[in-house]
């Protein structure tokens, strides 16, 4: 079963008062390297091979971003069945 991650990020020209809080969280904790902090959202779908990526691509669009606003990116990914495994008998994933 592959998974699918969506990316979701605000476009460049949007501000990002999230962003900018951690941004100042961090100088603040005495991290001081940083110059710029955009905040996003990750999304992770399992799905079986009759999801099209055709239709992965509509929910993005239509469910998981505002694309006025924001910009999102897909990444499938193989899934590791020994680690989904582990993660089971621990009560994770």
């Amino acid at each position: 079963m592959p998974r699918v991650v969506v990316n979701v990020m605000p476009k460049p020209e949007i501000l990002d008062p999230q962003g900018k809080a951690v941004l100042q969280a961090l100088g603040r904790i005495g991290v001081t390297g940083a110059s710029q902090v955009r905040q996003g959202k990750r999304f992770e779908l399992d799905v079986d091979e009759t999801v099209t990526e055709t239709e992965i691509q509509a929910v993005a669009e239509k469910l998981l971003a505002n694309t006025v606003i924001e910009d999102f990116e897909i990444v499938i990914e193989e899934r590791d069945v020994a680690q989904d495994d582990a993660n089971n008998t621990r009560g994770e994933r």
